[in-house]
């Protein structure tokens, strides 16, 4: 037992610090990033001379990142309205009904946000151009971010359906409520904070795409991420980069992280309710 013990401690240890060593190479670099954005060498010299605002105020009145970050924010937004709406109605569709191939549907769905990004862009830009000969733009962007982003809704809607079950829906319509009223004072109050999370997790995915949007975009149309991209190499540009790249891990990471927030408080609910 006491082998067993130390072994155990020891398989900690060693996990703890596999996990730090992983911590310090993801999140080193996006400080570095950050540093950067401060910096009062252009050339990025390090350790920096000192830390300036300037490249701050520069990039603020920079027309083409906040024409940019605007396009983002616009395509992130409809992207996710259109997952809401189509991930609850697959995941209730698929709650509800039993049919053979239903397990091959829901992989049907999942199976866009496990694909590389290259292979989904190259499909959609064959569907718009080639097989509809639609042209490319920001309702392009749109659709091709929903296919993703559905996953999120569908995924968190789904677990919080398998978690609570139908004994209130099912006491809800035997105490004489039609569906659409079950679903408005019982199954929606009891979804909101997946459909929130799923919301903010799509919105987070879908603002720092950078692969499908390169496929899917016109010449006119430039996101935030392709933003950088066009400009990294451009001379006197990547003091300027480093601060629209800041702001852009800044506006990822906070859906994300109350994405995180609102499922574990939400299963803590539940757990304690039971």
């Amino acid at each position: 037992m006491a082998q067993s013990k130390t072994l155990s401690r020891g398989l900690r240890g060693s996990l703890g610090v596999f996990t730090g060593i992983v911590l310090v190479f993801i999140y080193v670099p996006l400080a570095l990033v950050l540093l950067n954005s401060f910096n009062t060498d252009n050339t990025f010299g390090w350790p920096p001379a000192g830390l300036t605002l300037h490249w701050w105020d520069v990039a603020w009145q920079s027309q083409g990142a906040r024409d940019a970050l605007w396009t983002s924010v616009r395509v992130a937004i409809a992207a996710t309205v259109v997952a809401l709406l189509l991930g609850t109605l697959a995941a209730m569709a698929l709650r509800r009904t039993r049919f053979f191939g239903r397990n091959v549907v829901s992989l049907l769905i999942i199976l866009p946000i496990a694909l590389p990004g290259i292979v989904t862009g190259l499909a959609f830009q064959n569907e718009f151009k080639t097989i509809l000969g639609i042209g490319l733009s920001l309702w392009t962007v749109i659709i091709a971010h929903a296919t993703f982003c559905i996953v999120t809704v569908f995924n968190n809607v789904q677990a919080r359906f398998q978690r609570l079950g139908t004994n209130f829906e099912q006491a809800s319509m035997d105490l004489g409520a039609a569906r659409f009223t079950t679903f408005r004072l019982v199954t929606f109050p009891m979804l909101r904070s997946a459909l929130l999370a799923g919301a903010l997790l799509s919105f987070g995915l879908s603002f720092d795409e950078i692969v499908v949007t390169t496929f899917t975009a016109s010449s006119q149309d430039e996101t935030l991420p392709l933003w950088i991209l066009n400009n990294l190499f451009r001379p006197n540009q990547a003091p300027i980069v480093n601060v629209v790249a800041a702001v852009l891990v800044v506006f990822s990471a906070i859906p994300i992280y109350f994405a995180q927030r609102l499922s574990g408080s939400s299963s803590e609910g539940l757990t304690g309710a039971r």
